[in-house]
């Protein structure tokens, strides 16, 4: 599905199936150097059990068109310049990573808008590695083997998420290559590290939104390790909103690295309130 935001091409993956206004609608938002088919089968499921899905590339990744999001606020705006042009009223946000940050600001500045927001891999506050930054910079493939490394907590996905024996690690060195070469005016890479280094509003955003959250977190994640999520966690409680918490025996790519428990709990927590 395509639509036009700002101006601009944007593509969103509805996982099979056409958009019904009558339905509820989920957003799916992806993280640094990837794209909407990071979230292939969640998306799917969910559209064809009773969802409209938009799975995002995000402005400047792949099959989108516009300007890459330097910042966490930037592309939070995009979000909700999204819900506008594909006329939605209230949608559930889903985040990884950095897509997590995004959603996390976007649920903020949407209030009401937002029904459901889910974490997945997040942090706060979310810190880059300076070599990483530098390397991301100067030499992105140095930099992709490392964050591959450690990404993951498994080479073999459960047959789910991408196949039988399929080979995570050198799919998601693939992805990566291909996200980086579908944007030649911008290193989509380092600019969207900078964006999760530089963001500092994620407490105050936590305490803004008015919906319940749910952390999905990877009790191996080296990237984002559960306890950077603790001061959300604590702040979302603090406020007095509704915290569900899922953790995962697994690393930073919950998606396909437990794709069906990550699924399932993503699911579950939808239908807590639909209103």
């Amino acid at each position: 599905m395509e639509l036009s935001v700002n101006g601009q091409k944007t593509y969103c993956y509805t996982g099979g199936k056409p958009f019904e206004p009558a339905q509820p609608t989920v957003v799916f938002i992806h993280g640094v150097l990837n794209d909407h088919s990071v979230w292939i089968l969640q998306s799917r499921y969910l559209a064809h059990h009773g969802w409209n899905v938009l799975a995002v590339d995000l402005p400047g990744h792949c099959r989108s068109g516009g300007e890459a999001p330097s910042t966490v606020e930037e592309a939070a705006d995009f979000i909700a310049a999204l819900l506008d042009a594909a006329g939605v009223q209230r949608a559930a946000l889903v985040g990884h990573s950095w897509g997590s940050l995004i959603a996390l600001e976007a649920a903020a500045r949407l209030k009401e808008r937002v029904s459901h927001l889910v974490l997945v891999g997040t942090a706060f506050p979310m810190k880059v590695s300076q070599a990483l930054l530098d390397s991301s910079l100067h030499d992105p493939m140095k930099a992709l083997n490392m964050i591959n490394v450690f990404s993951r907590s498994t080479l073999a996905p459960p047959p789910s998420a991408l196949g039988p024996g399929t080979w995570v690690y050198g799919a998601s060195l693939a992805l990566g290559r291909r996200v980086l070469a579908s944007n030649t005016k911008v290193n989509v890479f380092h600019r969207g590290f900078k964006a999760c280094d530089s963001y500092t509003n994620g407490e105050f955003a936590i305490q803004a939104i008015t919906c319940p959250v749910l952390f999905l977190l990877g009790a191996q994640d080296q990237m984002t390790p559960p306890k950077a999520a603790q001061g959300l966690v604590t702040a979302a409680r603090n406020a007095g909103r509704m915290v569900h918490i899922a953790s995962l025996a697994v690393g930073h790519h919950q998606k396909t690295e437990a794709p069906d428990e990550t699924l399932f709990a993503i699911r579950d927590f939808l239908t807590l309130r639909r209103t």
